[in-house]
């Protein structure tokens, strides 16, 4: 099935969904958090830290920590307080206070939107149809040979594209069929959304639900197979009919061109980087979207200790909300510009949760990444969740330059989980001896959600990579004068390293963790914090070698 469904932990076979994911185990909320001696899990020991600091008297500084991201419920129970303030503007008068050219940009902006605030981009295509099509009246029908040797790196892109675009489904279901079980879907959806007169709806709501036809019963069948094994029961039928309708839109790319949808909205000249006062100050725009960017943010920095739903990673942490990733593939100069705008507005540490297969216009992002290593920024970014060797595969944006060099102030992260007997390393997880730092809990995350100030599980590397994001802020807020670099080391060494063997989520293989990333290990807190400590007594950092990237 196609990459979509993969991430979903679904695949069309026949006429039926059979269920190919994570096996869910039963694990108490916030089990990332835990501590392995005493609770039994490989969560971060982050009581264990607090404990530390707190037995050595430490004081906190406020950290700023920017999220790229869908969007953030701004008015969330949890989130409201940690949320960053931009201090120079004033909000609602539409004026630009600061003048940093973003009006009214309290908690942070979105790229993704039209100047005036009317409009925002939802979903988008994805970038191998954007680019396949872009390209294709130029180099179709061509061999390489045919091609100047100044494009063959655009041509072998091209031609990427286009195996992308009409890579065959690995279930060997045709395009009629999926139309064809999206339509069935649809009805008996309308059918239970009349009998339960809800627009949208969970499993739970299902629970005493019976089906009066039978594509109302099938479609309870498939959102309740969906939920368990994305090992949560808060996603809904529109999450499950969308993950659907994205897979049609794929296959749609082989007979047309995707549609324009950021285009028709941003209305600023793509082509040109320095075109970059665009956009609006709506950070939520509506539930769906804000979805995952909450979710994640929460897993940040939640405020603690309030006795609301759950706590964060980080005690004293900014959270800026910088939307720039749709439903769809984000594009580079939307990506670029977020993380330039999380650098000048003081964020210290920035989470990237989203990644895509192709970056055509990646030295926009690689300008910005060595501008955020240049001020001093830590950035980490999700591993992505197709069950793929990073070192070999194409994971955007990337952990090295397009000269192969690496950002000295970067961090990749894999999704591991609760324990031993579920597995150490989740099994949709990327993973990469080169191209994968650290792994970081990422298994049934339970964390805030939008609309209601609801809370709830997820799962991916986008959920791992909040978790070291907010062990980064915790350090640095805690160690104030230990830059990105120091805190990157001490993450990546303080790494707990399990006995036990791991299984390689792509082929099955039973191996050491240390086959699985650079430093073999599970991030921790605890450990960190003791480790960022002796830094703190004259430990010093040595500043490695430029890597490049064979």
């Amino acid at each position: 099935m196609m990459k979509l469904l993969k991430k979903a932990g679904l695949a069309l076979l026949g006429s039926s969904l059979l269920m190919t994911g994570y096996a869910q185990s039963d694990v108490p909320k916030g089990w990332h958090l835990k501590d392995l001696k005493t609770d039994g899990y490989y969560g971060i020991s982050l009581d264990k830290a607090y404990d530390f600091l707190k037995s050595k008297h430490k004081k906190s500084t406020p950290v700023v920590a920017g999220i790229i991201d869908s969007g953030i419920d701004t008015t969330h129970e949890d989130l409201r307080s940690v949320l960053w303030i931009n201090k120079g503007e004033i909000a609602g008068n539409g004026i630009d206070d600061d003048k940093n050219g973003y009006i009214d940009d309290v908690h942070g902006w979105n790229f993704i939107g039209s100047r005036d605030g009317k409009a925002n981009v939802t979903k988008d295509s994805y970038e191998a149809a954007r680019v396949y099509w872009g390209l294709k009246n130029k180099y179709d029908g061509k061999t390489a040979d045919q091609v100047p040797a100044a494009e063959q790196e655009a041509y072998k892109t091209w031609v990427r594209a286009k195996n992308d675009v009409f890579k065959p489904d690995e279930s060997g279901s045709d395009d009629l069929f999926l139309e064809r079980a999206l339509k069935m879907m649809k009805i008996g959806d309308e059918i239970i959304r009349i009998d339960l007169k809800k627009e949208k709806y969970t499993v739970k709501d299902l629970s005493g639900y019976r089906a009066t036809t039978v594509n109302a019963n099938q479609f309870k069948a498939f959102l309740t197979a969906f939920s368990k094994d994305n090992n949560s029961d808060d996603l809904t039928n529109k999450d499950l009919i969308e993950v659907v309708e994205r897979d049609v839109e794929k296959m749609n790319n082989k007979k047309q061109a995707p549609e324009a949808y950021r285009d028709e909205v941003v209305k600023d000249n793509y082509n040109d980087i320095k075109d970059r006062f665009y956009g609006n100050n709506n950070l939520t725009v509506d539930e769906e979207s804000a979805m995952h960017g909450t979710h994640v943010a929460g897993i940040v920095g939640a405020a603690r200790m309030n006795n609301l739903g759950m706590d964060g990673v980080a005690d004293n942490v900014q959270i800026m909300a910088v939307r720039a990733v749709p439903n769809g593939d984000e594009h580079d100069k939307d990506i670029a510009l977020a993380i330039r705008y999380a650098v000048d507005n003081g964020a210290r540490v920035i989470n990237m949760s989203f990644g895509k297969g192709f970056s055509p216009e990646k030295k926009w992002v690689d300008d910005a990444v060595r501008y955020a290593v240049d001020k001093g920024v830590l950035l980490i970014h999700a591993a992505g969740n197709d069950k793929q060797n990073n070192d070999t595969t194409f994971n955007f944006p990337s952990a090295y330059y397009l000269d192969k060099s690496r950002p000295s102030t970067w961090i990749t992260v894999g999704a591991s989980g609760p324990d031993a007997k579920s597995g150490l390393v989740a099994n949709f997880s990327n993973y990469g001896k080169k191209e994968v730092d650290v792994f970081a809990p990422g298994v049934q995350i339970y964390s805030t959600l939008p609309g209601g100030n609801t809370y709830g599980n997820q799962q991916g590397t986008s959920m791992a990579a909040p978790v070291v994001t907010g062990l980064a802020a915790l350090i640095m807020s805690y160690y104030p004068d230990l830059t990105a670099l120091q805190v990157k080391e001490i993450i990546e060494k303080s790494v707990v390293k399990p006995a036990e063997k791991v299984t390689n989520p792509e082929t099955g293989t039973v191996v050491s963790l240390a086959d699985l990333s650079t430093t073999g290990g599970i991030v921790n807190a605890y450990e960190a914090v003791k480790l960022a400590d002796t830094y703190q007594k004259g430990g010093t950092s040595q500043k490695p070698a430029v890597k490049k990237r064979k």
